[in-house]
């Protein structure tokens, strides 16, 4: 059985899935800084400087006015956090097109690699040597 699993791991297939991880949890600190950083704060603008990520609205308890999200969550009332789904979403859809385009041109790279280079135009440089030997052998044949 340990033999079995030594093989199991030594699989090219295992071993891409686990760089294939690895790179994507540093791919979506990435992809949160970008949303945090950069998308959110031009959608708050839009929407009149309000916080996007901490926009939820109180279901039931009591969540003093004005206090973030964390705060609301501390309360223990039950909120209902449409910002921060929003953001969630708005990841999801950022790291669903990185990995199309990037998916996209590991298949342009592949199919480039199997692809044979174009055969160049075949050259006459004279007669091949079975036309040589043809020509030997009628000649022989004269008397």
């Amino acid at each position: 059985m340990i033999q079995e699993f030594k093989d199991f791991i030594a699989k090219g297939n295992v071993m891409d899935l686990a760089v294939g991880i690895i790179i994507g949890a540093a791919f979506t600190a990435i992809v949160q800084s970008v949303v945090n950083d950069l998308i959110n704060p031009v959608i708050g603008l839009i929407l009149g400087g309000i916080d996007f990520k901490s926009m939820y609205v109180v279901m039931s308890g009591e969540v003093p006015e004005g206090v973030g999200l964390e705060a609301a969550r501390e309360s223990g009332a039950a909120i209902f956090a449409y910002g921060a789904f929003l953001t969630a979403c708005i990841n999801f859809l950022i790291i669903a097109v990185v990995v199309f385009l990037l998916v996209k041109a590991v298949n342009r790279i592949k199919a480039a690699a199997e692809k044979p280079d174009d055969v160049a135009p075949e050259v006459h440089t004279g007669p091949s040597q079975l036309d040589v030997l043809i020509e030997i052998r009628d000649q022989l044949k004269q008397p």
